[in-house]
This record gives C-alpha cells, structure tokens and sequence, in this order.
C-alpha cells in the first residue's frame, strides 16, 4: 500500500503487512528529491523509523552511521491516520516490533502552501523495559538521484560552522570532497556527520544542513528544531545517498533512556525544507515553515528599534549617570526599547560569580532603580533588562538557598564552570525562584522587554534524577522552553529576546518560543557584514538581532557602514550616542528612519544572496530580500565594500522576474557616495562604493 501525503511537497510511503513503513519517494511536481532503491534486496535496509536499543543495535552494517538497526529492520506496519485542520496535516504511521514489543510512532507535519515536511518519532515500550540508545527524528532515502552520474562529484553539501563572534560560516564541498564515494554497497560506512554535545546548540556548529543539485536546481535544506545536543549524517547505501536527522543519541551525546513497560519517549522535531530551484528558493521555503511553528506575537509584526546599552557602549558597568545621556539620546534617535543590559544587580564590576538574587545594586542607583525605569517611559520608550536565568554564581546567596536537587550534577556532585552552576529547569525550586524573580521586575519596573542570555556551556548533562547526562539535559531543555511559555501566558505584553554568548544557541527551538534572537556579540564592526548576511540562511528577518553600534571614533563613512547592516533585520542599536559628532547623530536617525518605513515589509520577506554565501573575508558582501506583498516594492538589496580591489560589482538579481526596476538609495542619503545602475535585461545592479562604506538600496517597480 502506497500513501500520499502533503500538497506542495508530496510524500509516497510505502506501507505493508510484516515489513517496515518506509518513504518511496518525495517530489515537488516532477522534480524528484528522493526515491527509495529499486532493489528488492534492500528493501528494508532504510526504513521510515531507525531504532537503536541496547542489546538490540545494528543488524547488518558495521561502522558508526545511524541506519541498518535491528529493531528497525523488525518492525512491521500495522496503521495509519490522517488528520488535519486549517494550520497544518498530520500523517501518523504506527509499527510494532515482535521481539521487543517495542512501539513505534512515525509523525509527520505539513502545513499548506509550504514545501517541507517536520517530522517526530514516539517510542512506547511494550510489556519489556528497554534501553534505548538512538531513535532518528527524519530519516530520508535516496535523497537528490542524479540517474547514471556520480553522486559523490554532482551533489553539494553545506555546513555551517559557528564560532564564537564568527556566526554563520558556511561552506559548500561535494560529497567526493567531504570523503563519500560510490562503493555500490550497503555497508559502505561513509558519513559526513555533525552533532554538537552540550548546553550550546549552535557552538561550533549550527543544528542545519543541505544537499544541492546545481545541475537540476533541486535542493534540501534540514534543520533540527531542539536546544541542546544533536546529531545528522549524510551517508550511502547501495549507491544512493541518505540523510538522517535526530536530536540526543548514545554515540554522539552521552545520551541513552531507559523506557519501563509503558512509558514513552518522543524525539525532537527535524524538518526538511525541498526546493526545485536551488539552495536560495529551500530557505525561502524553511523560512515560511519557521514563521508558521513559532509562537504568535505581535513583536514579530511591530519590530520596534531596541537600544541596548551593552556593546561598544557601557559593557556591563551601568548606573543612573552613565545611563542617564544614553537614554535621552536614544530617544532622540527613536528608540522604542531601552534595555539595561548586565551589571545592573550588582555593586561591583566583579559579578560574573555572584549573579543569581536578580535584585537591583543601590550604589549603582543611588536614588533607586525604578527612576531610571522612570525616566526610560518618561523619554517614550519601554523599559527592559538583560537576566541570565539559568545560571547562578558560586558567591550568590541562592547558591546555598536552593537545594542541590535544583542543579546540574554528576555522580552526586554539583557542576561549576567559570564560577557558576547550571539550574535545571526539571526541579520545581529553580523554576519557582525564575517564576518569582520575573514577576517580581515585571511588576516593580513595568518591564516590557527581557534579554535571556546564557554564557557558560555545561557539557553533556547531568546525571541527577536521569539515565544519562544526555537524558537530564534534554529533560531540562525541554523544560526550560516550558518555562519561557509561562512567563510569556503570564505577562502576554513582553518581548523576550534569545541570547547566548551572541549567537551560541542559534536553533528553531529558542526561535520558535522567543520572540528575536541576539545573533553575534562581534564588537568589530569591520566583521559584522558577512554574520549580518548569513543570518537569514537560519534565522527569519523579523527575528535577527543585529548590532548597530555608531561610537565617536567612526568616521562617517563608518559609521553609514555599521548602522547599514543592522537595516534588514532587528536593530539592535548601542554605542556612545550621547557623544556622537553632529554628523554621526544624523546619520543615525536617518538610518532609524529608513528602518521604519521598511520594517512593515520583513515579516514576510524572503532572503537571497546575489554574490553568494559570504566567506569571512569577501571584500564585497551583499543580501536581498524579496517582497512579494507590494507591487511598488519588489525588494531591497544591501551592499558592502571592505577592502576590495574592485571599485564595482555586478549583483545578478534573477528573482526580480520581468518586472521593471528603478533602484533607490535608502540609506545613507547624504551623504551619497553609491553609483548605482539597473540592467533591466540581464535582471543585475551594478553597484560601485568607496572602500569601508555599504548602501541600502530598494527596487522600486516601475509601473507602465
């Protein structure tokens, strides 16, 4: 039996008596994306579900990729159900293992319109307990068939490294240049695997993947949708590529779960967005999936501008002189948010270790925090703070007043790193201290704006009342989004923004429940370009963070540079306004300006990068986003030059269809020193700028 599901992105599976449900083949219209081998001697070598229990691993295939399982290759179909509402459809396909009595739950999502697929497995135990060690979210066969050549030297792989104040770096490779080659095998045991173990979802790497066709167009593009540790491979079997997704796992992240006779586990969700027209129109389509699973607000519609006063500007060392200045600029500019970032609960510059009671320091505030709250509405703008709940410092008071059950352990002993230990979110004493501690600052400072950050990495878990240190960090990641819903049921007005060293927990789970997200804590604005044009690759417009901070030694020319580039997503403005030069001060409201007038097309914007995926060093960087929604706009392009020997660049525009385009400088106005011209038959700009300077540019359509 053959079932069909999903409109745009449409789902064979081949569903049978006795044999494991598997995917046949995914398609959009003609365009093939993955079809199950046509041998029948491996037929179940991938099924829909791959499951690792303990005594029960692989079957067959040796080596460290997640597929060939026993359990898997043992499970039989036994139902299926549909359902559906005005959001999305669900497909639900239930197996069954004889042998261990283990039940097996493979969901499926879609939502209309949007060509991917999320998908999420539950694991029941049956009348046996069993350990179990991995279970894929997604797992995708014969992914991008290329017919008679050779996979490994047609097919593209991306990844995306992500350090530290260097977000979003990726880089392509054939599947022959990242170590896979044909072997015609089942066995092969070639991977291209990344994982990331940790209280960091986004460290080193962020939780995302794609395989592209460049000769057909066809593209996938996979994120895992979880804020801790995961795991993905990209591997072959009988000469064809596969792509298996999942969260926490034995192998890769100290992860295992013992499952009593009736007790469930569910893994996190992975989705697979799919595209016939390249890597650019897959984001495009994973983009719309992550506006639609996020949780409504009306910030994601507003935007207002957000001063901060952290970067490049106070640095943690804030009190009512040094803020008072900064909060009248801001206002000058149009700040709508004014948010006191770290430092403000403590008397010393030495709080790192000492942060947890959450109450406002009186030598920083002489006459009282909430006169700087005061002043904050008094200027037109909403009060905000910076708060780091999930850590508490080794020299806090609540170090000792919470009982240790409330920490991270192992072996019996709290874990401290740089000073701090890690709350768990499991425990109803360190939920119930963050409960009373936020609605205490809402109530007393009218708060309408929080800033969570998170700046220590924990490692693999805790062990304390779990099986593994893997399953008490997912226990306490799962518990910790829980939270976040709770304040926000409670307090419906406030904005709360994700953060984590920058952009070190960059994952569609934070995203889905926080409202934006702090992408880098890069304090160079040199650096900012190529991180401000790879954000929309995992992040939506209307939700990307990004700093624009003008500081007096700028010349003009950089401070149009900085402020630029924060123009296409959420500004995040900070820096020493209340010394800026006239020149500077101008060219800051003029960039708010411009922000506001374009700010109503980003919810809906889609990204593309006319000179490609920026390389950390281009001399010429550039984004667009395409607006779909209004005939007068089709679109904006933001355009840098670094150091760059050529004075000009070609910028092909192919999204822009037929129609006819007259460009506009939006940003800086005056001065103006872009060269800018349209090339209506080949659809490209040529854009020519000074070294160090950028321009924002609209496409206005030209009616007839």
């Amino acid at each position: 039996m053959i079932i069909t599901f999903g409109d745009v992105l449409e789902l064979a599976l081949y569903c049978a008596e006795g044999e494991p449900p598997r995917l046949a083949e995914l398609r959009i219209g003609e365009s093939l994306l993955a079809v199950e081998s046509t041998d029948s001697e491996t037929r179940t070598v991938l099924p829909l579900s791959h499951i690792e229990l303990a005594g029960h691993a692989r079957d067959f295939i040796n080596g460290k990729r997640h597929i060939g399982g026993a359990v898997s290759s043992r499970l039989q179909y036994v139902r299926h159900s549909i359902s559906r509402s005005d959001r999305s459809s669900l497909l639900e396909i239930t197996s069954h293992d004889p042998v261990t009595d283990l039940t097996v739950v493979a969901c499926l999502e879609q939502h209309p319109g949007i060509s991917a697929v999320r998908s999420w497995t539950r694991v029941s135990a049956g009348t046996k307990e069993v350990v179990l060690l991995h279970a894929t979210s997604l797992l995708i066969p014969g992914v991008l068939p290329v017919g008679d050549d050779r996979w490994e030297d047609r097919l593209t792989t991306w990844t995306a490294a992500n350090p530290w104040c260097g977000e979003g770096r990726w880089s392509s490779a054939t599947l022959s240049e990242r170590g896979l080659t044909t072997t015609d095998r089942p066995d092969a045991r070639n991977r291209l695997a990344r994982s990331s173990t940790g209280s960091w979802s986004s460290s080193e790497d962020l939780p995302m993947g794609a395989l592209t066709d460049e000769r057909s167009g066809r593209a996938v593009v996979w994120q895992i949708e979880h804020n801790g540790s995961w795991a993905w491979e990209v591997g072959d079997t009988y000469d064809a590529v596969y792509v298996g997704l999942s969260g926490p796992c034995d192998a890769e992240n100290q992860w295992s779960k013992v499952l009593a006779p009736g007790e469930t586990f569910t893994t996190v969700p992975a989705t697979l967005a799919a595209s016939a027209h390249g890597l650019e129109g897959a984001i495009g389509q994973l983009t719309n999936h992550r506006r639609v699973t996020r949780r409504p607000h009306a910030d994601h519609e507003r935007l207002p501008i957000i001063f901060n006063d952290y970067m490049n500007c106070l640095g943690g060392d804030p009190s009512t002189e040094r803020l008072r200045p900064l909060i009248d600029a801001a206002a000058r500019a149009g700040a709508e948010y004014f948010v006191v970032d770290a430092g403000w609960y403590d008397d010393t510059d030495g709080w790192w270790d000492s942060v947890g009671e959450w109450q406002p320091s009186t030598v920083r505030f002489p006459g009282g925090f909430d006169k700087v709250m005061d002043l904050i509405r008094e200027r037109g703008m909403t009060p905000g703070l910076w708060l780091e709940p999930e850590v508490v410092g080794v020299r806090s008071p609540f170090a000792s007043r919470l009982p240790d059950g409330a920490f991270f352990q192992r072996a019996g002993r709290r874990l401290t790193e740089r000073g701090r230990h890690q709350l768990d979110f499991r425990h109803p004493a360190a939920r119930q201290h963050l409960d009373a501690t936020i609605d205490r600052l809402v109530t007393d400072f009218g708060l309408g704006y929080l800033k969570l950050d998170y700046n220590i990495e924990i490692g693999p878990g805790t062990d304390h009342d779990a099986d593994s240190p893997g399953d008490g960090l997912l226990g306490h990641n799962r518990a910790y989004l829980a939270w976040i819903e709770s304040v926000l049921d409670r307090h419906p007005g406030l904005v709360i923004e994700s953060c984590s060293s920058g952009g070190l927990r960059t994952d569609h789970a934070m995203l889905a429940t926080a409202q934006l997200h702090s992408v880098t804590d890069q304090t160079d604005f040199r650096l900012l370009p190529a991180i401000a044009a790879a954000a929309p690759m995992a992040v939506a417009p209307e939700q990307s963070a990004m700093w624009a901070y003008p500081v007096p030694a700028m010349t003009d020319r950089e401070t149009a540079f900085n402020l630029a580039g924060a123009l296409l997503g959420r500004i995040h403005l900070s820096g020493r306004l209340d010394l800026l030069r006239p020149e500077q001060e101008a060219l800051t409201h003029q960039s708010l300006a411009a922000y506001r007038e374009l700010r109503a097309h980003l919810p809906t914007a889609l990204p593309h990068w006319p000179l490609g995926l920026p390389k950390w060093r281009d001399g010429w960087v550039a984004v667009a986003l395409e607006v779909a929604s209004d005939s007068s706009t089709a679109g904006y392009v933001l355009v840098w030059r670094r150091a760059a020997d050529n004075l000009a660049v070609d910028l092909p525009i192919p999204w822009i269809a037929d129609r006819a385009i007259r460009p506009e400088v939006v940003f800086p106005t005056s001065p103006n020193e872009a060269d800018v011209s349209w090339h209506q038959d080949f659809r490209s700009l040529t854009v020519r700028l000074p070294e160090w300077s950028a321009v924002l540019l609209r496409l206005n359509t030209v009616r007839n």
